[in-house]
């Protein structure tokens, strides 16, 4: 009883203070019940305390309460447990500390899938890697959560392992001092044949602007005429990072957002600055549903103001600004304290329901993924700089509505998914057979094919997986795709992760099809006076 007691005590003082405090005085003074509702929920905590069958869990309880709490105000207003505060913040942050490595356990261990570029395991380890033992522990059968315990560590501290590599007959000792990791946000950048620049956009980290308008440097040097920015499945981030990514791409005095709420200091409108130069080739920004939040405010700042155009599927239609509030335990709250407003001033949040978050996401996936079935009727009407009509009230409405995107069959699907990571293990044992092919880059992509005589050997390697049931029809029905999967895990482990996207691209119809729309991008900015 002295738990309950405590928190009765600790509840009524509470109370008390709040109700001296101005945002207590305010509710009270609005009439609210609010009194009433605090008695009730220390009177359920006394009857759960008395009459419960089993001794009651209050910490596991009371984080029940902050997540109810939260979950009945609206879909995006969250409570964070302390024990995720660090992954959160370090997705968002741009680094960590550790070794250096995207992996994954197959066959039991700890499979380097590729070394990050610039980290300490750069050079050092190879995609294909085992890692057998690590601090001359075996790593056999460990955890993901033991990967991380044992390989990431403060900056300059060391840990040695032992490596199993293809084409070697003994393990291969590596001895590697960590350092800062950067967790980038541009997942791929390259020009293709056509002068068309690309880049892959995972998410709106502290170093996303950054890493964008280097990214677009880099490709201008390297003779990029127009420009793709691929957003799709880009749930969005910090909003001041893609402020600065908008601003990069415009002339001075030009609205971005503004945003209202009840707090003045979260009633702000943002212009671009005024500067010499800015970004000035033809855009588009593919979009999907998957793209909230920073991502539909780039999509609709570009649409608004004609700077170029939107091509894709309507977005998911987030249009509500959190901010994030420590607790004392190590724990936060995310609270939406204001609505965002494109420069038009569409207000593009998507209805919901309070308390109401699991169909409020489910409803987007779980309906005809891939096509745009967003239906226009109702839905409030502005005009973009240019006079163009856009639409608000659920989403970004694409300009160019792009065929659904190419699909695979059920079995193939399952390959993929399987922990076996099929096609990097093909592709691994066969870049060792054949490391020639490293020495030309272009020569792999324009005229690379996988040969027959691999495809014989994928098929009755798939057709071996033992846990899968699969349609061997459905599977051949596929194969131009499975080429293209082997080609680009190919590209990965004898290059890297950038090559790999580029030979991606090539069976990505959306890309394919975004590029023919670049007449209408450049039309769009020229009328209005950007390029």
């Amino acid at each position: 009883m002295k738990t309950l007691k405590y928190m009765t005590v600790v509840s009524l003082v509470l109370l008390g203070v709040f109700a001296l405090s101005p945002s207590g005085q305010a509710i009270f003074a609005q009439g609210s019940d609010f009194y009433d509702k605090w008695r009730d929920f220390q009177d359920m905590v006394k009857i759960i305390n008395t009459n419960y069958v089993e001794d009651v869990d209050w910490d596991k309880t009371m984080i029940g309460a902050q997540n109810g709490l939260m979950d009945a105000l609206d879909p995006h207003s969250t409570y964070i447990g302390a024990d995720r505060m660090d992954q959160i913040n370090e997705s968002f942050r741009g680094n960590f500390e550790g070794i250096g490595i995207e992996f994954d356990i197959i066959d039991d261990y700890i499979t380097v899938i590729t070394p990050i570029v610039g980290s300490p395991s750069d050079g050092l380890l190879h995609p294909g890697d085992q890692i057998v033992k690590i601090d001359n522990e075996s790593a056999y059968k460990i955890t993901r959560d033991g990967v991380f315990d044992k390989l990431r560590g403060p900056k300059g501290s060391r840990v040695d392992l032992e490596i199993a590599r293809l084409g070697e007959n003994e393990l291969i000792p590596v001895t590697i001092f960590r350092d800062k990791i950067p967790i980038y946000s541009v997942l791929a950048k390259f020009v293709m044949e056509d002068g068309t620049g690309y880049i892959l956009l995972n998410r709106f980290s502290s170093t996303t602007s950054k890493e964008v308008i280097t990214a677009i440097s880099e490709l201008q040097a390297q003779g990029m005429e127009r420009l793709i920015i691929d957003l799709r499945n880009n749930s969005g981030g910090y909003m001041d990072e893609v402020i600065k990514m908008v601003d990069y791409i415009l002339p001075g005095g030009e609205k971005i957002l503004s945003t209202k709420g009840r707090l003045k200091n979260a009633n702000e409108e943002m212009y671009s600055k005024h500067k010499a130069t800015f970004f000035k080739l033809p855009i588009i920004a593919l979009i999907n549903r998957g793209s909230a939040s920073a991502s539909e405010i780039f999509a609709g700042a570009l649409q608004d103001l004609d700077r170029g155009i939107v091509a894709g599927e309507t977005s998911f239609g987030k249009g509500l600004v959190q901010r994030q509030y420590p607790l004392r335990d190590g724990s936060a709250v995310r609270v939406t304290v204001a609505r965002y407003y494109t420069p038009s001033g569409r207000l593009i949040q998507r209805e919901y329901e309070n308390g109401e978050s699991q169909d409020y996401y489910s409803e987007l996936y779980d309906k005809d993924y891939g096509k745009d079935t967003t239906s226009l009727e109702d839905r409030p009407t502005f005009k973009t700089k240019m006079g163009r009509m856009v639409y608000g009230g659920g989403g970004i409405t694409p300009d160019v509505t792009l065929a659904d995107p190419a699909t695979i069959s059920k079995d193939l699907a399952k390959v993929r998914r399987h922990d076996i990571r099929f096609f990097f293990k093909i592709a691994s044992d066969y870049a060792a057979e054949h490391p020639e092919l490293a020495e030309d880059w272009s020569g792999f992509f324009k005229g690379f094919v996988v040969e027959d005589a691999l495809m014989d050997e994928v098929y009755e390697k798939i057709f071996a997986i033992e846990d899968l049931e699969l349609d061997e029809e459905n599977i051949r029905e596929d194969e131009a795709t499975i080429r293209y999967y082997i080609k680009s895990e190919l590209a990965a482990k004898l290059w890297g992760r950038n090559e790999q996207y580029q030979v991606r691209t090539e069976m990505d119809n959306q890309i394919q099809e975004a590029r023919q729309h670049f007449k209408k991008a450049r039309e769009i900015a020229e009328a209005a006076d950007y390029l």
